[in-house]
């Protein structure tokens, strides 16, 4: 059996890919995000959105949300908005992320319900 050691990183594929959807980088997110997989995740989000004019994050696909993914979420946010950058969150209808993200009072005037009308939201 192979030990991983702590400076490897998990490969993030089975948990985020990315798009582009109009003008905005689309980040789908699925399964599982928590503790084990959070920080892997968000540095290959803040690898592909750096230069983004807009970021969408698809949070459709997610099974589950703990306190290490509702962070991850924040500090995206965070950083997107002291850019200038445009950003919603995809949450459908119903779905543990949106029920996570709506327990915890996250911004509820990033969440879309779908792709379409997110990047609606976010203009031409």
């Amino acid at each position: 059996m192979t030990e991983r050691r702590t400076t490897d990183r998990i490969p993030t594929d089975q948990w985020v890919t990315f798009s582009k959807h109009g003008v905005a980088e689309t980040v789908h997110l699925k399964g599982e995000i928590d503790l084990a997989n959070a920080n892997d995740i968000g540095r290959a989000i803040v690898a592909r959105t750096t230069l983004a004019d807009a970021v969408l994050i698809d949070l459709t696909a997610v099974s589950f949300l703990d306190s290490a993914g509702v962070r991850l979420l924040d500090l995206i946010v965070g950083e997107l908005d002291e850019r200038g950058k445009p950003i919603r969150l995809v949450v459908g209808e119903r779905g543990a992320a949106r029920m996570t993200l709506q327990l915890c009072a996250f911004r509820n005037d990033l969440f879309a319900i779908d792709l379409d009308h997110a990047a609606e939201e976010l203009g031409p």
